[in-house]
């Protein structure tokens, strides 16, 4: 009966390590399936990859220096602006002041 026992127990081990198995394999099939599902969900809601994100993300960051680095140098162009605008009226007759403008009567002394 000993030999009967320790069979059996046997064959039961074998049957648990085989039935594992077969769990492993069917946690694997079940994690696959679920990452497609999960995979074909979110392709189907039009969501942009990380990387997509991050490269747009860099090329906004870029575009907002620029636009304040523009921003900086056309404040900077109207004070060189203003200040030769400036000098021509209060100053030395400049382009500006020399011509007459168009229907005025500076031309015509009588």
């Amino acid at each position: 009966m000993t030999q009967t026992s320790s069979r059996i127990l046997d064959e039961f081990a074998k049957l648990m390590t085989d039935a594992a198995g077969v769990a492993q394999g069917v946690r694997r099939e079940a994690e696959t399936a679920f990452r497609h599902q999960a995979e074909r969900f979110l392709g189907d809601m039009n969501l942009v990859q990380r990387e997509d994100f991050e490269v747009v993300r860099e090329m906004a960051a870029r575009a907002r220096a620029e636009a304040e680095a523009l921003k900086v140098r056309v404040a900077e162009l109207e004070t060189r602006l203003a200040k030769l605008d400036g000098g021509a009226r209060h100053g030395a007759r400049g382009t500006r002041e020399a011509a007459p403008e168009a229907g005025s009567e500076a031309g015509t002394d009588i």
